[in-house]
């Protein structure tokens, strides 16, 4: 699996969310640092089951996006002799 970065500013985002999330779920403060180490715990132990649904959900678009396409191409035959469609 490729490594994800995150811009300073998306990690400072997503640092913020816990954050709040502790303040008004928790009723606890979390410093900033507390915030990013737990972010980093659970991007490194749980982020790869989101990257991996995310390409399966990928995935199964695109294959439903090309069955389509390919019914297309079934739809545009001409009727032949050879293919049985008189």
């Amino acid at each position: 699996m490729a490594e994800i970065t995150f811009s300073s500013a998306q990690k400072a985002a997503m640092v913020e969310q816990i954050q709040a999330y502790f303040e008004k779920e928790l009723d606890q403060e979390l410093g900033q640092f507390d915030a990013e180490f737990l972010l980093d715990f659970f991007s490194e132990k749980m982020g790869g089951y989101y990257y991996n649904q995310g390409l399966n959900d990928a995935r199964t678009l695109l294959d439903d996006k090309l069955d389509t396409i390919t019914e297309s191409f079934y739809e545009l035959e001409k009727v032949t002799e050879f293919n049985g469609k008189y």
